[in-house]
């Protein structure tokens, strides 16, 4: 897991990937402009992974915004729009609200020491679309659990 700054909360909710769940607030993405706190979805790196393809590859062309590994490379990020975390509940996955406190969205280096930028930032995906990735996370739940069914 990555460990951000000053975090003032964290939901952690259960981790089997095949649950559907609907949001129970709306998830509309808000402009996050550089040096704007921001959430942080944090889920295992293989999932992530196939996620971030999954929105690159989306017949809407959702952006995808900055996106972060630990230096394990165990688990990604994906930075949000604050208040996210307020009704994030996707099975294997914790949405840390951070208040603006510890982390924000920044220009240069990852924020966290031990991490790196998978997708850095960048003017045109400020922040990921909960919406969109609650989708793709789920998605690529689905797509995981059947391909490690084929052995």
């Amino acid at each position: 897991m990555l460990h951000i700054g000053m975090e003032t909360g964290s939901r952690t909710t259960a981790t089997n990937p095949t649950t559907t769940t609907t949001p129970t607030k709306d998830l509309a993405p808000a402009p996050a402009p550089a040096e704007q706190s921001c959430d942080l979805v944090t889920v295992p790196a293989r999932q992530g992974l196939e996620a971030v393809d999954i929105l690159r590859r989306g017949r809407d062309q959702e952006a995808v915004g900055p996106v972060l590994h630990n230096g394990a490379c165990d688990t990604l990020g994906f930075l949000v729009p604050p208040g996210t975390a307020d009704a994030w509940d996707v099975p294997g996955s914790a949405c840390t609200r951070t208040d603006g406190r510890g982390l924000r969205l920044p220009a240069g280096p990852p924020p966290a020491a031990g991490s790196g930028w998978l997708l850095p930032p960048a003017e045109d995906a400020p922040v990921t679309d909960p919406a969109a990735l609650r989708a793709a996370l789920d998605l690529a739940a689905r797509l995981l659990e059947a391909a490690d069914g084929c052995n």
